[in-house]
């Protein structure tokens, strides 16, 4: 693996590539652009920059009025205020008009480390999830946010686009291919399968060598695109493996493991277990001291696997 990076400097890299190639791209930020890096886009393209204050749900309106004049409007604030205190104007602006704005927040999980419980939502994925019309994509690494957010741009309609805090390891190449509303699978097995999203593939990986290690067969996938779920590849890893494991920076409430659990329940029930963020706030600390005490690594989804076999 290369170098740590966080997924919101990745972000606001690939903003000032597709910026070049789209004049119609328009980026907006709540006073946060140096925390959620639009502020390259702002350094490069500052007529087509919006700073809006500390106004999140203004800004998420005039988004709305900016995409149906014809703009794609990527627009930032941390996921906790994009998702809690704007979740009504998302809902009725954007979701219901099905507005080309794409909800880019970063800081989200227990990775916001810190800023402590406040900071840390676990609820958003699920409430992006309930929005009709609502695409929501959370990226693994640097690499598949790039790859992931040309594609969101082009699509025509609202998206849930997920980004972190921490520094985390780049886990694809450039040659890889990552489709939006398509798993990846990563590695084949027979014996149990693991899902995962976000940071926490990497943690997957991990432990699938710890469990391979152990005769236990792993098959891994990341599944980027929550909604529309990749129905498809979920219920053939059902149907060969007979195990599942899902593993999130969520909550187990509303998040992958609830997706994936629909997914089985109606077409492939099997033996399945949840990691991610139980129903608790988190509280000020390290990222990787929180996801420890929080039973979020990959010794943790080893544990998972092993209740389930």
């Amino acid at each position: 693996m290369a170098d740590k990076i966080a997924t919101r400097q990745a972000y606001g890299e690939m903003l000032v590539e597709l910026g070049k190639k789209k004049e119609n791209l328009v980026v907006m930020d709540a006073d946060l652009s140096g925390s959620t890096k639009t502020a390259m886009f702002a350094k490069e393209f500052p007529e087509r920059f919006f700073n809006m204050g500390i106004a999140e749900q203004n800004m998420y309106g005039a988004a709305c009025g900016l995409a149906l004049s014809g703009k794609v409007v990527c627009a930032s604030t941390f996921a906790m205020f994009a998702t809690g205190r704007a979740f009504e104007i998302i809902r009725n602006s954007i979701g219901y008009t099905r507005a080309n704005v794409k909800i880019c927040a970063s800081h989200a999980g227990i990775t916001v480390g810190e800023d402590g419980a406040s900071h840390q939502t676990f609820e958003d994925i699920a409430l992006m999830r309930t929005i009709p019309n609502m695409t929501v994509v959370n990226p693994s690494d640097a690499t598949a946010t790039k790859k992931l957010l040309q594609q969101v741009v082009e699509l025509d309609g609202p998206c849930y686009f997920r980004v972190g805090r921490a520094a985390v390891p780049v886990f694809y190449g450039e040659d890889d291919e990552i489709i939006l509303g398509r798993g990846k699978l990563i590695r084949e097995g027979e014996d149990v399968t693991i899902i995962a999203t976000g940071i926490m593939v990497n943690e997957a990986y991990k432990a699938a060598d710890i469990l391979e290690a152990e005769g236990i067969s792993v098959r891994l996938i990341d599944i980027h695109t929550i909604k529309p779920i990749d129905s498809d590849i979920i219920i053939k890893a059902a149907g060969e493996t007979g195990a599942i494991v899902t593993a999130e920076e969520h909550s187990i409430i509303g998040g992958l493991g609830d997706a994936v659990a629909q997914v089985l329940v109606r077409n492939a029930p099997c033996r399945m277990a949840m990691v991610g963020q139980l129903d608790t706030f988190g509280e000020s600390g390290k990222p990787d001291e929180l996801r420890k005490k929080y039973r979020m690594t990959a010794e943790d989804i080893v544990n998972a696997v092993k209740e389930i076999r």
